[in-house]
């Protein structure tokens, strides 16, 4: 497989970004080129830091955060509703 891809592939891969879907991108990077995870990775980011940078407005998701302090928030409100109903 060749490392290099076309511009349709490329408008593909950008769709992918634009849309939030970055490891869509990166799959699909990898599948076109034959790369290793970390190179497409690599590839993939340095894609959609320069579409960030030539139309920011085109971005339909913004970046997603880490972590899911939600989650555990929620979790421990319910914990103490259920400890304070059962006692």
């Amino acid at each position: 497989m060749s490392n290099r891809v076309t511009d349709e592939q490329v408008a593909t891969l950008s769709a992918c970004i634009f849309q939030g879907r970055k490891i869509e991108a990166i799959k699909l990077y990898r599948g076109m080129t034959g790369l290793g995870l970390k190179e497409a990775k690599d590839a993939v980011e340095e894609l959609e830091k320069s579409l960030r940078a030539s139309s920011p407005d085109k971005f339909t998701a913004a970046p997603q955060g880490k972590g899911c302090l939600g989650i555990i928030v929620v979790g421990f409100a319910c914990t103490g509703l259920l400890t304070y109903w059962l006692a």
